[in-house]
């Protein structure tokens, strides 16, 4: 697909509202993630950072500027955040290198974490500021994922005004809003994942040990959901509440991995090396969800739980 192609179906994907995070029908929005990422994960991967952005501005009590496609730019590196500096006459402006920016010279706006260790939020406009900013996908190697542009970007002296500030510094972090919008991956995993098992659902081998890995994808697609429905309507119970949503959220993170890559070591095995050798688009979602699946910190994320349960007090 054409970057071209790629960014008019990404609008007309974007311009049909989902619900938003603990305002009723949360599991409906995952649900709407799962359906893109089950047709194009580059797809999803972007509508599910515009979507985000749209839901953090809301819960800031702001709106999305008009027309606007949104990036969320929030890839942090110890030693390597942008900086937020005030002119005389009170705007300011950011630089620095900030990597993993999906979208680069295509969304219109980002939402980008600057400064540190409380990371200020701004929605900075992209538009006709390329003088500003420079962009570089030389770092990207694989071809997973590179319709979504992603890239490191320079800031050189971007301007930014005081309306575009989001928030006090690290409201970003601290809104309960973050742990919902952390579901989000989840849900387009999921449709990743359930993409492949439908292509597996296809084929005509019929031997025993390939209907099992089947039965078994069919098996993690299926529980993916569930865990997903139910975080949706857990979140539309106790929209506000932080703990349990840090919980929640690395809990489905977690079991919605687990399932993926399950899935991951399945299909391989029941259909052998074709699919991920031979067939272009089986091979391309198979990379692309391997790596969308590492936004999950794995251990990391699984020590943060394990503290969070210490302290939490089960439902």
């Amino acid at each position: 697909m054409t970057t071209e192609a790629f960014v008019v179906q990404l609008r007309k994907t974007v311009a049909e509202e989902i619900p938003l995070p603990g305002a009723g029908n949360t599991d409906r929005r995952y649900r709407s993630l799962f359906e893109i990422g089950r047709r194009n994960l580059s797809l999803a991967r972007m509508a599910e950072a515009h979507w985000d952005a749209v839901a953090i501005l809301k819960e800031n009590g702001s709106n999305p500027k008009p027309d606007c496609l949104y990036g969320v730019w929030a890839s942090e590196r110890p030693g390597q955040a942008i900086t937020l500096e005030r002119n005389r006459d009170s705007s300011f402006r950011i630089n620095g290198k900030k990597m993993f920016c999906s979208g680069a010279g295509l969304v219109d706006r980002a939402l980008i974490t600057v400064g540190g260790p409380q990371p200020q939020l701004v929605d900075a406009d992209l538009r006709d500021n390329d003088r500003f900013l420079h962009f570089d996908d030389s770092e990207w190697k694989t071809n997973a994922f590179r319709e979504t542009r992603t890239s490191t970007v320079t800031f050189e002296n971007l301007p930014i005004i005081p309306e575009e500030l989001i928030g006090a510094p690290g409201w970003y972090l601290q809104r309960p809003g973050f742990w919902h919008g952390a579901c989000g991956p989840a849900a387009c995993w999921a449709g990743g994942a359930a993409g492949l098992v439908e292509y597996a659902n296809e084929q005509s081998r019929k031997d025993p040990h390939t209907l099992a890995h089947l039965g078994a994808m069919r098996a993690s697609i299926w529980a993916s959901l569930c865990y997903l429905d139910s975080a949706g309507r857990e979140i539309d119970v106790a929209p506000k509440d932080r703990e349990r949503a840090l919980v929640r959220a690395l809990t489905v993170r977690h079991l919605v991995e687990q399932a993926c890559s399950d899935i991951l070591r399945r299909l391989p095995r029941a259909y052998g090396p074709h699919p991920v050798a031979m067939d272009e688009k089986i091979s391309k979602r198979y990379q692309e969800l391997d790596l969308y699946l590492r936004q999950s910190h794995a251990e990391r994320d699984l020590e943060a739980l394990g503290r969070a349960i210490k302290i939490t007090p089960a439902p």
